[in-house]
């Protein structure tokens, strides 16, 4: 069963950075589109910005210019600068189409909060 692992989540100022994990077990990888996901309370899950096996990278309109997705053989990041206060959500990693539809290998990480607020 794959399991994955996010990280990196906080209480950051509007204007701060935060810089995600997300560590993937039980299959391999590095073959596959995958994509950082956030859900804000009372709102659904959206993907947000993915990465292809080969580094290519697309983003949500939200989040352009300011969030960088990146990935190595072992995990994937997601670099976030300039927050804001609707970046608040609780934010996940999971399998990812590179034209931003979601997709998902049949479960989910517990995600990593993270919180933008003076």
């Amino acid at each position: 069963q794959v399991q994955l692992v996010e990280s990196g989540g906080g209480l950051v100022q509007p204007g701060g950075s935060l810089r995600l994990s997300c560590v993937v077990s039980g299959t391999i990888f590095s073959i596959y589109t995958m994509g950082w996901y956030r859900q804000a309370p009372g709102k659904q899950r959206e993907l947000v910005a993915a990465i292809t096996s080969g580094g290519s990278t697309n983003y949500a309109d939200s989040v352009k210019g300011r969030f960088t997705i990146s990935r190595d053989n072992a995990k994937m990041y997601l670099q976030m600068n300039s927050l804001k206060p609707e970046d608040t959500a609780v934010y996940y990693c999971n399998l990812a189409r590179r034209d931003l539809t979601a997709a998902d290998f049949g479960s989910w990480g517990q995600g990593t909060q993270v919180t933008v607020s003076s």
